[in-house]
């Protein structure tokens, strides 16, 4: 009875090390959201969550049902008005992200992309939230057009 009280009490004031640690810890990504908008923050993340599915984790595309394009060595990759109007509207099959990604996560997705598959260097592959944030202001601004 003695050892299993002294086993109890090691264990308890154990306790408060454990939680420390934990909250130290970095908490992990979420590989799934679980409402509109889209939980992860990280570049990797992200395109693990809206793009891999179609443009493959590999970055090269696929054909089958529907073709979607690759974007290793995607030279469209270097225009980064053109990068961010596709994640934030897409076309044709490809959906627009705009209303589920903050400018901080389009920033992130597309500075991950570009880097990764578009050949570029870290500086030259940044995509700043307050770019993707003047791209969704003259979205804003431009008047509908007719289709």
């Amino acid at each position: 009875m003695k050892a299993a009280l002294t086993l109890l009490l090691a264990a308890w004031a154990a306790c408060p090390a454990l939680v420390l640690a934990d909250e130290a810890a970095p908490a992990p990504e979420p590989r799934f959201s679980s409402g509109w908008r889209f939980e992860q923050r990280s570049g990797p993340a992200l395109y693990g969550a809206l793009c891999a599915a179609c443009h493959m984790p590999d970055g090269r595309g696929a054909r089958g049902a529907g073709a979607y394009p690759a974007l290793q060595g995607n030279p469209r990759l270097a225009a980064t008005p053109y990068a961010l109007h596709m994640v934030l509207n897409g076309h044709r099959a490809m959906p627009g992200f705009g209303r589920q990604l903050s400018d901080d996560q389009v920033a992130a997705v597309l500075s991950h992309v570009r880097e990764r598959f578009g050949g570029m260097p870290p500086e030259a592959a940044r995509v700043t939230p307050a770019e993707s944030a003047e791209v969704r202001k003259g979205q804003q601004a431009s008047p509908a057009v007719a289709h």
